[in-house]
């Protein structure tokens, strides 16, 4: 199981009793903390024991989804939507089949799979949430080089144009390369993981 890292500074607090009682009854991750306080590691820990075959991909979607959303009232029922639309969770783990050591192809193709409708893609899954679930799933920590990594509104508004994004949504594929290449060099540069700058973005800062 991975660790927190210097940059994780708190987690996110979600009302566990709603979620579960919004979703479909296998669809909850019980490795998440019954407190409802989640920490980046808990959803990896969700993401490690899917790669292990001892969770789903329905889950390990719950967990990414429940961090995303904290306690945004709408949270549940959008993850509600999503799930209900891959009831077997096979689009996910198509989308998912190539993220046990990605390297650029199969990042772009696993990028790509989420925005095809006769692929993966889901409702209410937009660049914005399903570069959460590729972050979780494939993020080695201590590979270095380039990693998949997190990319919002919030994230691409901290972005400098050196990093390749030019919109503040619906990113392309390339657009999200662009930016793992510049996260990873500037990683190397300071000494840190990738996604360590990507979390020193929405608060202004380089790492």
């Amino acid at each position: 199981m991975r660790g927190p890292t210097d940059a994780e500074q708190h987690p996110v607090t979600v009302k566990v009793d709603r979620w579960r009682a919004g979703l479909p009854p296998d669809a909850w991750p019980d490795l998440l903390p019954a407190s409802g306080e989640i920490w980046r590691r808990d959803v990896f820990a969700v993401a490690d024991a899917y790669r292990a075959g001892e969770t789903t991909s329905r889950q390990l979607l719950t967990a990414v989804l429940a961090w995303a959303y904290g306690p945004i009232g709408y949270g549940p029922w959008r993850a509600a939507r999503s799930l209900d639309a891959d009831p077997d969770g096979k689009r996910l783990a198509y989308a998912l089949e190539e993220m046990s050591a990605p390297d650029e192809a199969q990042l772009r193709s696993a990028y790509r799979r989420f925005l095809d409708p006769d692929q993966a893609r889901l409702p209410w899954l937009g660049p914005g949430l399903f570069t959460k679930v590729l972050y979780f799933a494939g993020y080695r920590r201590g590979a270095g080089g380039v990693q998949p990594l997190i990319l919002d509104r919030v994230v691409a508004g901290g972005l400098p144009a050196e990093a390749g994004v030019a919109r503040r949504s619906g990113w392309s594929s390339e657009e999200w390369l662009a930016y793992l290449r510049w996260a990873a060099q500037l990683a190397q540069v300071r000494g840190v993981e990738p996604d360590a700058v990507e979390m020193a973005l929405p608060r202004g800062a380089q790492p």
